[in-house]
């Protein structure tokens, strides 16, 4: 039975933080209390709720200052992914009513949250085959393959309590993309997993082979014979990767982030009982072909970031490290393995539409999540900040 009466909210430890985590089925990286080491201008808190001494949901909150001058202490209150609680038992009330008021006692002039509730999923194959056939504009025009009646019960209670719906977009804005790319994977027992040679994990491999498209599962297949050398890497190799990161963010024309951060995110999802971070490389003889950046939390393992050469393009080696976070999030127990996100859009010549189409071709279905919700605490100041993010972008 949902439980309408206000909680206590209150900052709780590192400690009593991850513990809850570690109990939820399916809880972000991004909510991980050890994340904000990785985000070094922002200041962060783990809250709680409590019903009575029970502590019944949590939230990593990250505030950034607003660059304003003469606004010292007034701040963005940003939650990734949370807060994390049941629904079924816990209502959006009891947890909206008393968040508003302690974040305004931070200072914060706005509080943005994005509730780790999935609204509708699309399988791969059929944006697949919709991208191809041109006639269709955006995802949501399609009928889904499962509808999630729990978190539209949540946006109408968010809507009730006056906070703003994000407005669906086919580019990417800032913080996290509300429709995702992910892959279902098998369900193993403990003992499948711990052996990559069982008939059980081949099988699951295997499945997760035939949701590829045939170029993908081709590829895939000639990567494995392709004499790569697939390892794992360790804090000191991050180097290695940040050189490989640099050519691919050069060629291809985005901006990097620079090697301290990849080496603060190794090492404090890392220093956290519930996560785990892993540099991967594929080498051909001495020659680096490929690296990755793979998270696992909980349910989900996630591709977070690729980095490769064009040299020995035909060994596939992306390929292959894909194929290897997938195995590695076979061996964790996860039931997703996460591809990022994707833009909405079905317009087979936007530029976002090649992004949507590579990753449903790797067979991940398409996720609509609830995405960030805006509650302005400060009107004036919320719109501030959002022409400013605007221009930015």
């Amino acid at each position: 039975m949902t439980q309408h009466k206000t909680l206590n909210i209150q900052e709780i430890s590192t400690e009593e933080h991850q513990r809850f985590l570690a109990e939820q089925p399916r809880a972000s990286f991004l909510q991980n209390p050890y994340w904000p080491q990785t985000k070094p201008a922002w200041r962060s808190q783990s809250l709680g709720w409590l019903d009575n001494d029970r502590l019944v949901a949590t939230s990593l909150v990250l505030y950034r200052p607003i660059p304003v001058p003469g606004l010292r202490g007034r701040s963005l209150a940003y939650m990734a992914e949370g807060p994390v609680f049941d629904p079924e038992t816990i209502a959006l009330d009891s947890l909206v009513n008393p968040l508003v008021p302690y974040m305004r006692s931070q200072g914060a002039f706005l509080i943005r949250m994005g509730l780790p509730f999935n609204l509708r999923r699309w399988e791969a194959e059929t944006i697949r085959r919709t991208l191809s056939a041109n006639e269709h504009d955006m995802i949501p025009d399609l009928h889904p393959a499962e509808s999630n009646p729990t978190a539209w019960s949540l946006e109408d209670s968010l809507v009730r309590l006056g906070w703003k719906k994000p407005e669906m977009t086919e580019e990417f804005g800032p913080g996290q993309a509300q429709f995702q790319a992910r892959i279902p994977l098998p369900e193993l027992t403990a003992e499948q997993r711990a052996d990559r040679e069982s008939p059980e994990f081949i099988q699951a491999v295997d499945d997760v082979l035939a949701r590829m498209d045939s170029t993908s599962r081709r590829q895939t297949r000639k990567s494995m014979r392709s004499d790569l050398q697939i390892s794992v890497g360790d804090i000191s190799d991050i180097d290695q990767w940040q050189t490989l990161y640099e050519e691919t963010a050069e060629r291809d024309d985005f901006t990097g982030r620079p090697q301290t951060y990849f080496e603060s995110m190794f090492n404090a999802l890392n220093a956290s009982d519930i996560a785990q971070c892993k540099v991967l490389f594929a080498h051909y003889e001495d020659q680096l072909l490929a690296s990755a950046i793979y998270v696992q939390q909980q349910d989900t393992g996630w591709y977070v970031y690729g980095a490769s050469t064009r040299a020995e393009s035909k060994r596939y080696a992306p390929r292959a490290l894909q194929l290897e976070q997938v195995k590695l999030s076979l061996e964790a127990g996860a039931r997703w393995y996460d591809l990022g996100g994707v833009s909405p859009t079905l317009k087979k010549e936007h530029e976002l539409a090649g992004l949507t189409r590579f990753k449903t071709t790797m067979g991940a279905d398409v996720i609509e999540t609830m995405g960030e919700w805006d509650y302005p605490i400060n009107k004036v100041l919320s719109q501030a900040f959002n022409r400013y993010l605007a221009r930015r972008g």
